[in-house]
C-alpha cells in the first residue's frame, strides 16, 4: 500500500508546483520579464545587405540601427531620426557640380546630397571583433583553423569588446550592398541612383575574380581601400549619400536594414578562414547598435534576442500619438527608457494548431488567426462588425485589426517558353488563368473574409490604387450593377482556345498542358488549400502540378529562374507607389538583376513609365503615369494579382502597447510584458486535473485490498496446517 500512498503524494505535490505540468520553458521563465512567440520558417538570411523577408526583419530590425525610423504610434507614418541627430534636408546640384537653390527645376537637378549626422556616444553589442588585448591589437583578427577548435558558435569566444559607431560604418554598408559575394537584392535599384555603384560593382566584381582565379574564391576584399564616391564620410560623425537626380524615396530607405551600419572590423572577423564552416557569419549573427542581440540562433527550435548592455539611455518611449492613444492606455509610458522587455524568445513552431493551443495556454503572447481557428476567436455582429467570442473576453484576449499595405499573388516566370513571354498567345494563356483562378471564393473559403481581392499591383491606402469602376481590370472583370464582377469560364476557355490550347491541350499534339506550381506550404491544413487551386485549374481543362518546398529552396529556385507559376507576397517597405511598381521593372529583374522582380517581367514602356514616375510627387501627373503603368501590366498579366489581406492579431492582456505598425521594423522595443499577470494566468488556465488521479488511486487501492488480505492470510498460516496441506 505504500506505493499507492506515494502515488498521491507526488500528485499532491505535483498540483502544488508553481510552474504547470505543460510548461514548454524552464522552471519560472514565465514569471519573468520575457516574451514568447514563434516562428515557422527559419530565417536565411541576417545579413543586413541580404535580408529582405518578413520573417528576417523580426530579428535585423531589432539588431540594426538605420539612422531613421518610423514614429511607432503617428498615423499616417511618419519618419524620424533614429540614430540621426535630425532628419537629413537634401540639397540639389546641377551637371557642374554646382549648388542650385532649395526648389530648383527638375531639369536642372543631376544630382541630390543627404548628408546625415549622426549622435555621438552610441556603442556597439559585446562582441569578440572588438575585443582587444593589453596592447590594443584585435585578439581574434587572424585565427587559424586550428585556433577555433572547440569553437562552435559565436557565444564560445571567451572575450568580447565593443566601440562607438561612427559615420564611416554606414558608408561601409553602402559598399557592401556592391559586394560579389553578398548579392544583395536591392543593388540593382540603388545602382540605378546611388552615384558609381553600379561601376563600384564591377570593379569589385574584377577583383573577386581575380581572386577565384589565384585560387582564393572566399578572399576578404577590405571595402575601405576603394572609395566610392555616392557614399562619403564627411568627418567621424558625418556622412554624405549622393543619388543621381531626384529620388525622395531615399528617406525611406533609410529607415531600413539596408542602410544600418556594419563595423569593417566584424566583416573582416567573420571572413577569416573557418568561420563559415562553423555557421559564424554576418549572417547567421549579426552586430548591431539596437537594443537588442542575438544570443541563441538555433533554427531548428528556438532564436533568442538578448537586451543589449550597451544601449543608450535616451531612447524614449513617444509622448504623442493620435486621438484616443492615452485612453487606450498606449501613452502609459511615455518619456520612459527603452527597451521594456530583457528577452525575446521565438520557438519553431511549423503547424498552426499547436501554436494557437499554447496561445491560448498562454505560452505564446500574441497569436493570428488561421482559418481552424477563427471561429473560436471571432464572431460578427448582428451590424456586420468584427468582435471577439465570449471565450477570449473571459480570458481578457484583446484584437487588433488592419489592413496590411500588402499584395499575395501567383506570378509567373515571364522567361518560361509557356507562359512567359510577349505574345498574344502568351498573353491569353495567363488572362485566362487570372480569370479562372476566383479570389473572391479564395479570401471567403481560406481567409474568412479577411482579404480584399486585388485588381492591380497597389494596395488601398497607397498613392495610385483606384477604387470603383476606375480601377478593376478590364481583362478579368466586368463592372456590372456598381460591382466589379469576374468573368465567365466560358470567356475563359475560349481565351486559352485561341492561346492554341483547346479544353486545355495542345491543338497540334494534343497532349494536356501541363502548369508547375511551386508553393510553400508548410502544414497539413494546407492540403485544402492546394486541392482548391487544383480544382480551379481543372475548370480550363488544366492539370496542376504542385512543387512544394520550404521558404529557402523556393528563394533559390525564384533566383535560378527555376519556376514556372508561383505564390509569393510583397510587404511595403515603404509608404509610396513606386514600392510596389518596382517589382514589375525590368532592371529589378530576379533572374538577371538578383533583384525583387520575381516575375522577371521586362515591358520596355512600362519600365520608361517607371522611370519619369518613381522621383514625382504625388498629384494628378504622378496618378495618371501610374494608370498607364497598372493598364500595361493588366494587360501583359505577369501576376494573377491575388489579395490585399487584412490582418487580426490576438494578445494577452499582459502584452501591452500593442500597435500595428505596417512600416515599421524595430517595433519589439516599444513593447511590454506584465510577467506576473502572465504567471497568475498561465497557472490558472493549466492547473492540472488531480481529483481523476486521486479517485484512480483510491480505486487501485480498494481492489487491491481482498488479494493483499489473502496474501498476508497465507504468508502467517501455522506450519503444521502447511503441513497438513501439503500431503
Amino acid at each position: 500500500m505504500r506505493w499507492v500512498g506515494a502515488l498521491a503524494c507526488a500528485v499532491v505535490l505535483a498540483a502544488c508546483s508553481q510552474s504547470p505540468w505543460n510548461d514548454p520553458y524552464p522552471a519560472g521563465a514565465i514569471s519573468k520579464n520575457v516574451l514568447f512567440s514563434s516562428f515557422s520558417e527559419r530565417p536565411k538570411h541576417l545579413d543586413p545587405a541580404q535580408s529582405y523577408s518578413s520573417n528576417e526583419v523580426v530579428f535585423t530590425g531589432q539588431v540594426y540601427e538605420p539612422p531613421l525610423e518610423y514614429h511607432y504610434l503617428k498615423r499616417p507614418y511618419v519618419l524620424e531620426p533614429l540614430t540621426a541627430t535630425h532628419m537629413p534636408t537634401p540639397y540639389y546640384l546641377d551637371a557642374r557640380g554646382h549648388r542650385l537653390g532649395p526648389h530648383p527645376p527638375a531639369d536642372k537637378i543631376a544630382y541630390t546630397v543627404y548628408e546625415i549626422h549622426i549622435k555621438p556616444g552610441i556603442y556597439y553589442q559585446p562582441h569578440p571583433a572588438f575585443a582587444k588585448d593589453a596592447n590594443g591589437k584585435p585578439l581574434y583578427l587572424n585565427v587559424s583553423r586550428a585556433d577555433l577548435e572547440g569553437i562552435h558558435s559565436l557565444t564560445d569566444f571567451k572575450h568580447t569588446g565593443t566601440r562607438e559607431l561612427v559615420a564611416a560604418d554606414y558608408v561601409y554598408e553602402i559598399k557592401r550592398l556592391a559586394e560579389p559575394r553578398v548579392q544583395c537584392p536591392i543593388l540593382g535599384v540603388m545602382s540605378e541612383y546611388i552615384v558609381g555603384l553600379k561601376d563600384y560593382a564591377a570593379k569589385l566584381q574584377k577583383i573577386a575574380k581575380a581572386n577565384a582565379q589565384a585560387g582564393h574564391p572566399d578572399a576578404y576584399i577590405d571595402l575601405t581601400r576603394y572609395p566610392l564616391e555616392g557614399a562619403e564620410v564627411v568627418d567621424r560623425y558625418t556622412y554624405r549619400i549622393k543619388v543621381k537626380g531626384r529620388y525622395p524615396q531615399l528617406r525611406y530607405w533609410l529607415a531600413m536594414p539596408f542602410f544600418a551600419p556594419v563595423p569593417p572590423e566584424a566583416d573582416r572577423f567573420y571572413s577569416q578562414p573557418g568561420m563559415a564552416e562553423r555557421n559564424i557569419t554576418l549572417d547567421w549573427w549579426p552586430v548591431g547598435t539596437g537594443p537588442y542581440m542575438l544570443s541563441v540562433n538555433n533554427p531548428n527550435r528556438q532564436m533568442v534576442l538578448v537586451r543589449n548592455p550597451n544601449y543608450r539611455k535616451d531612447d524614449l518611449y513617444p509622448s504623442e500619438g493620435e486621438p484616443g492613444d492615452a485612453e487606450k492606455g498606449l501613452l502609459a509610458d511615455a518619456g520612459k527608457p527603452m527597451p521594456f522587455i530583457d528577452k525575446a524568445v521565438y520557438s519553431l513552431e511549423k503547424e498552426s494548431i499547436p501554436r494557437w493551443n499554447k496561445f491560448l495556454q498562454g505560452y505564446y503572447d500574441i497569436s493570428g488567426i488561421t482559418s481552424d481557428s477563427f471561429d473560436q476567436a471571432i464572431q460578427f455582429s448582428g451590424s456586420g462588425n468584427v468582435e471577439l467570442t465570449d471565450a477570449m473576453r473571459k480570458r481578457d484576449i484583446k484584437l487588433v485589426t488592419s489592413v496590411q499595405a500588402s499584395i499575395y499573388y501567383m506570378g509567373f516566370n515571364m522567361l518560361d517558353p509557356v507562359v512567359g513571354g510577349y505574345s498574344k498567345r502568351a498573353r491569353k494563356v495567363r488572362q485566362a488563368i487570372s480569370i479562372a483562378l476566383n479570389y473572391e471564393d479564395y479570401i471567403a473559403i481560406f481567409l474568412n473574409g479577411r482579404g480584399i481581392p486585388a485588381q492591380g499591383p497597389i494596395p488601398p491606402g497607397i498613392f495610385g490604387h483606384r477604387k470603383g469602376r476606375a480601377g478593376i481590370d478590364p481583362y478579368v472583370y466586368d463592372w456590372v450593377h456598381g460591382q466589379p464582377q469576374r468573368k465567365s469560364i466560358a470567356y475563359a476557355k475560349q481565351l486559352l482556345a485561341q492561346a492554341g490550347y483547346p479544353n486545355g491541350r495542345d491543338a497540334k499534339t494534343g497532349k494536356p498542358l501541363l502548369i508547375h506550381l511551386d508553393i510553400t506550404a508548410s502544414g497539413p491544413e494546407d492540403k485544402s488549400m492546394l486541392d482548391w487551386f487544383r480544382k480551379e485549374f481543372r475548370h480550363l481543362g488544366l492539370q496542376l502540378v504542385i512543387r512544394n518546398t520550404d521558404y529557402n529552396r523556393f528563394q533559390d529556385k525564384m533566383r535560378n529562374g527555376n519556376a514556372q507559376l508561383f505564390m509569393w507576397g510583397w510587404n511595403a517597405d515603404y509608404p509610396d507607389p513606386e514600392n510596389f511598381l518596382f517589382l514589375l521593372y525590368g532592371p529589378n529583374g530576379k533572374v538577371k538583376y538578383h533583384g525583387e522582380n520575381a516575375a522577371n517581367y521586362n515591358n520596355p514602356e512600362f519600365n520608361r513609365l517607371f522611370v519619369q514616375m518613381k522621383d514625382m510627387q504625388d498629384g494628378p501627373k504622378r496618378q495618371a503615369i501610374i494608370d498607364k503603368m497598372v493598364a500595361i501590366a493588366q494587360r501583359d498579366a505577369p501576376w494573377v494579382w491575388g489579395f490585399f489581406p487584412q490582418d487580426f492579431v490576438l494578445y494577452h492582456d499582459w502584452y501591452k502597447n500593442a500597435v500595428p505598425n505596417l512600416m515599421a521594423n524595430n517595433t519589439l522595443k516599444y513593447k511590454r510584458i506584465d510577467p506576473k499577470l502572465r504567471a497568475r494566468d498561465v497557472r490558472a488556465w493549466n492547473r492540472p486535473l488531480v481529483e481523476p488521479l486521486l479517485a484512480l488511486a483510491v480505486l487501485l487501492a480498494i481492489s487491491l485490498v481482498p488479494a493483499i488480505v489473502t496474501y498476508r492470510r497465507r504468508e502467517h498460516r501455522p506450519a503444521l496446517e502447511e503441513g497438513k496441506n501439503s500431503r
